[in-house]
């Protein structure tokens, strides 16, 4: 019988990241890219670290090397929601290419990018981005469009930016979801304007990222609402004019006295108050019912109402009062991934942080490894994280 003996010796390719098994006769045989990777079982919200091979890339797949990921209260959502199968986490990501599809043009092997669960320009593409799923010890895991807490991760290409290889490769990772989401609600999904009132509930790294959003945008006032006296001195940090701590005053009525007017009045003629946008950056029962009555009143047709933007992820219902948003002419509009194209936005937060105005080494407030991805989202759910959290790897 012929027996083919097979030396259990992995070997190092630089270029690609791949392991190598040396036959006798001098063969080699790729086994894919080791990766560790973070996955979340589907009995349990205790994470686990497994390492495994990602597979070579699909045409339109990328490999990426990562150097960081941003640690998203998005991620805490998906641990606690109920799930059949296990998944992998994580969207958003600094890293390096090492192997690209065949189909693949906008990147290749060496370059510096950004993993985002957006597509980069999906105005542009003609199919939609397939959503990275991986074979773990306990089934297929499935993801949120990417997984970036992994040392290494196997992305759509639509999802993998190209970015200048001299940013800082370790806190930029935040851009992909925190930045984006928050500056991106203040600059595309509202478009807010010089010396209009902005209003932001929740200043965590996405309100934080908001607020540097409606600074650069030259908005005035802008008022910073959470329940923790540090967060929002923190948020004065970043430009936030005004500070208002909800559990010692009612936040509405704070914005409107901060807010009043003197040159108009509302449907029930009263002076105009109210912030000119109010942002939720938390997504709670509490706050999304708070931002509407925030806003400022309009007035029949010559002054359109303010406009009350959702952008914190949901997770509960409710109830939105339709007098004051019909009579006041207000707006209540959602912000998904802060309304962002990253081809187009990326290089504009890059900018901001070379030049100082968006402070990602102030931002990020906390680092863990990844054996450390139980101990990191215990401290996000306890509220620990100032600002934001990253992955390092």
């Amino acid at each position: 019988m012929l027996r083919i003996w097979i030396e259990l010796i992995c070997c190092s390719d630089h270029a690609q990241g791949k392991s190598r098994i040396l036959t006798v006769t001098g063969e080699e045989i790729d086994m894919g890219t080791p990766a560790r990777v973070v996955v979340l079982p589907a009995d349990t919200s205790k994470l686990r670290v497994e390492s495994l091979e990602l597979p070579d890339p699909d045409p339109h797949q990328v490999v990426v090397k990562q150097f960081a990921s941003g640690i998203c209260h998005s991620q805490l959502h998906q641990m606690h929601a109920p799930r059949k199968s296990p998944v992998i986490l994580g969207h958003e990501s600094t890293g390096v290419v090492l192997e690209v599809g065949s189909a693949v043009t906008h990147v290749n092997p060496g370059d510096t990018v950004m993993v985002t669960w957006v597509p980069r320009q999906a105005a542009s593409e003609s199919m939609p981005p397939v959503a990275a799923s991986l074979e773990v010890s306990d089934g297929t895991a499935s993801s949120q469009n990417v997984f970036t807490w992994a040392d290494h991760t196997i992305a759509d290409q639509q999802y993998v930016v190209k970015v200048d290889p001299n940013i800082k490769t370790d806190v930029s990772a935040i851009i992909g979801c925190a930045v984006m989401t928050g500056a991106g609600a203040v600059i595309n999904t509202a478009n807010v304007q010089a010396n209009e009132s902005v209003a932001i509930f929740g200043v965590g790294g996405v309100g934080l990222s908001a607020v540097v959003g409606a600074r650069m945008a030259g908005a005035n006032p802008i008022i910073a609402v959470d329940l923790d006296d540090e967060k929002l001195t923190f948020a004065k940090g970043f430009g936030a004019t005004h500070v208002v701590n909800a559990s010692r005053e009612d936040p509405v009525a704070a914005i409107h006295a901060l807010t009043t007017r003197d040159d108009g009045f509302s449907f029930g003629r009263a002076p105009i108050s109210g912030a000119d946008y109010a942002f939720d950056c938390i997504g709670i029962k509490q706050t999304m019912e708070q931002i509407v009555p925030a806003c400022r009143s309009g007035h029949f047709g010559a002054r359109n109402g303010g406009k009350a933007v959702l952008v914190g992820v949901p997770t509960t219902k409710a109830e939105i009062n339709a007098v004051d948003l019909l009579i006041n002419e207000k707006h209540f509009i959602g912000s998904i991934g802060g309304s962002c194209a990253p081809d187009r936005d990326f290089p504009r937060f890059l900018e901001w942080e070379e030049n100082g105005d968006l402070a990602l080494d102030k931002m990020v407030t906390e680092r863990f490894s990844i054996d450390q991805i139980n101990e990191a989202t215990d401290a996000l759910a306890n509220g620990e994280i100032a600002g934001r959290a990253i992955l390092e790897f």
